[in-house]
């Protein structure tokens, strides 16, 4: 439930324009894309030349393909989902009990577009949840081709000192620990042209200095995807990451301070990305279009600069 909204969003009208700034509000967590104040998060807009918006174009890159995308309720996995659909893959979308109106929305979206769109409602902190996500997968999809890791939690702490160790764990158990047990519980079920592909940060490239938990599970997710990479692609499976930069979602208004909202738009691009502009990214390395790339990250950041 919404406890307060502060203002409006400011600047530009347009969500993709330099200068827009997302709207200040604050929610408890999770957070529900249902709740957001507009402007909303866009699954599926992605910006033209003179700073307005168009639909995502798709080409069927990913006709007959199954997915499992972790926390594909709302954000960033609802549109991968989104975009997956519109571009022929059915999926399994995992999220939490609490977000069950934003799963529902997402499974709507997906089924308007001709594709399967199945729910599971479980908390991956638990190795079990994850072994059954993939079953459910397997019992539902009759298969799975690509699994996308995106399914994340953060808190703000200025100082390490006032870091508690039950967050530490719970951050860990959630971003880190959860890829893992996903990706080898999938794993057996994978072939040649399989992909993995996770949802990091910008944040372990900058070294965020207050979201010290959340910035160390998500060097650890490219660490682990260089890895896996090197052991699996022989096998014709690749293992890629994503690393987006300040994106409009729900988990911004649910952990994210005032302050940290008032400098979200600062960017080389003097804006805040949108989960569209992300998901384009997971559709290309689910693709054959990114055949030959495989232990890569991709930096969907607004221009900042990381050399990683």
């Amino acid at each position: 439930m919404q406890e307060r909204t502060e203002r409006s969003a400011r600047g530009p009208e347009s969500q993709f324009e330099q200068g827009h700034q997302i709207p200040i509000q604050h929610h408890k967590k999770p957070g529900l894309q249902a709740e957001l104040e507009d402007p909303k998060p866009q699954s599926t807009q992605l910006p033209t030349e003179d700073n307005g918006y168009q639909t995502y174009k798709a080409a069927g890159k990913l006709t007959g393909k199954k997915a499992i995308i972790t926390g594909g309720d709302s954000g960033i996995g609802r549109a991968i989902a989104i975009l997956y659909a519109m571009e022929g893959a059915s999926c399994l979308i995992t999220y939490l009990p609490e977000e069950e109106e934003d799963a529902k929305e997402t499974k709507r979206r997906v089924e308007e577009l001709g594709q399967s769109c199945y729910t599971l409602a479980t908390d991956l902190r638990g190795k079990e949840n994850c072994r059954k996500a993939v079953e459910t997968a397997l019992e539902r999809l009759g298969g799975i081709d690509i699994l996308v890791n995106n399914a994340g939690t953060q808190n703000m702490v200025e100082d390490i000192k006032s870091l508690e160790e039950d967050q530490w764990e719970e951050t860990f158990d959630t971003n880190i620990h959860s890829v893992f047990y996903m990706s080898k519980y999938t794993m057996p079920h994978l072939k040649n042209g399989s992909t993995i592909i996770n949802c990091a940060s910008v944040n372990c490239y900058i070294g965020r200095p207050d979201l010290i938990d959340y910035t160390a599970t998500k060097g650890a997710m490219v660490a682990f995807t260089r890895a896996l990479s090197n052991q699996q692609v022989g096998n014709g499976i690749r293992v890629n990451c994503v690393c987006p930069g300040p994106v409009w979602t729900p988990l911004i208004s649910a952990t994210m301070t005032t302050e940290a909202m008032e400098n979200f738009s600062g960017t080389p691009m003097g804006r805040p990305g949108q989960p569209s502009e992300v998901a384009t990214c997971f559709v290309f390395l689910a693709s054959q279009d990114s055949s030959f790339i495989s232990g890569q990250s991709l930096h969907p950041n607004g221009g900042v600069v990381v050399n990683g």
